[in-house]
């Protein structure tokens, strides 16, 4: 009588299906890095709403317009929700810049923060032009006394090197992200 090792064929299924499973997906992600701008604030607290963005930048799909304004996916995904990454990224980099406590919602501490931060884009993406437009509105709410502010922004930051590197479009979109900070903190903080 033949004896089966069924360990041995458990472990053998086990890495089968893993590979199948396995992904060629590419992704990348904008890198980090500090602002050097300082601004000074008038709220000692801040509170970011999650962005909102159109739908197509809602996606994990890197978009881009081409020349005859045709907006498509590139095949490379962003690392994270876009959403949730601009919104770490604007509260890490606010936060950076006035030097006060900044926190993406849900607000995590027991007082209130002083103002909210409420960013809403309309466009999100790279260009046949070689640059990576970012552009909508913010909007700063205190939470009781202060002055209510609003604004609308399009900043254009070129893309470095091989347009049509997903990574290239990335750190665009970090810095394009990082002057959005700067232009909130300026104007409406």
């Amino acid at each position: 009588m033949k004896m089966i090792n069924t360990g041995s064929m458990a472990a053998l299924g086990l890495v089968t299906l893993i590979a199948a499973c396995g992904s060629t997906e590419v992704r990348v992600a904008s890198p980090v890095s500090a602002p050097e701008t300082r601004v000074r604030s008038s709220f000692s607290s801040l509170e970011v709403s999650e962005v909102t963005l159109p739908s197509y930048a809602a996606a994990e799909d890197i978009y881009m317009r081409a020349a005859d304004g045709t907006i498509s996916p590139m095949g490379t995904l962003w690392a994270d929700l876009p959403a949730r990454s601009i919104t770490l990224q604007l509260s890490r980099d606010l936060g950076a810049i006035t030097g006060v406590t900044v926190a993406p919602e849900p607000w995590p501490f027991r007082a209130y923060a002083a103002a909210k931060v409420d960013v809403r884009i309309e466009e999100m993406l790279a260009t046949a032009e070689g640059v990576f437009r970012l552009s909508g509105q913010y909007f700063i709410a205190p939470e009781a006394g202060g002055r209510a502010s609003a604004g609308s922004f399009a900043i254009e930051e070129p893309i470095v090197g091989d347009t049509g590197s997903p990574t290239a479009i990335a750190a665009a979109r970090g810095q394009a992200v990082g002057r959005l900070a700067e232009t909130i903190a300026r104007k409406g903080l």
